[in-house]
């Protein structure tokens, strides 16, 4: 795994200007099926896929924390929600709510999350490769490819089998 994340920034960047223009074509005339396509793509690679060999995402990468979120996992840790902010999150320049640094702070040295049953609904949708009118999360999506092997493997296979 460690070699295929050393990799895949370089390889999503070769792939860049192909995939960009495949997604302006699928924004353009999104195949009817394509939600089925997209789910079948995400169930078969997340067979192959073990997120705890990985955990990249959340090595690299900080999710949006929803007020939703926040009430959540502050709750589960018994601590007001103004509190939980002050402590592991920070506001960015589109004034989200976001971790205050990377790694995730609930990211075990064994790739588990100590916050998993209610993590924020970002980490529970990464990388967002099954969510319905996928299209029109191409820009998200050509960024998670640079970050998630899964996402990366759903897009070339995305890719041979829509024209």
């Amino acid at each position: 795994m460690e070699e295929v994340l050393r990799e895949l920034p370089q390889k999503a960047k070769e792939k860049h200007n192909e995939n960009k223009k495949f997604f302006v074509k699928l924004r353009k005339k999104p195949p009817k099926n394509l939600d089925y396509i997209m789910q079948e793509l995400h169930e078969e690679e997340f067979e192959r896929t073990d997120c705890l060999t990985c955990a990249n995402c959340c090595q690299t990468t900080g999710p949006l924390f929803t007020n939703a979120d926040v009430e959540r996992i502050s709750k589960s840790f018994r601590m007001k929600p103004q509190r939980f902010i002050e402590t592991y999150l920070r506001v960015d320049e589109e004034n989200d709510f976001v971790l205050q640094e990377t790694p995730c702070t609930f990211l075990g040295a064994d790739n588990y999350c100590s916050i998993y049953d209610v993590r924020p609904k970002a980490c529970r949708e990464f990388p967002h490769t099954d969510r319905k009118k996928f299209q029109q999360i191409s820009n998200l999506t050509l960024k998670n490819v640079a970050i998630c092997p899964a996402a990366y493997n759903i897009v070339e296979e995305m890719k041979k089998l829509i024209k």
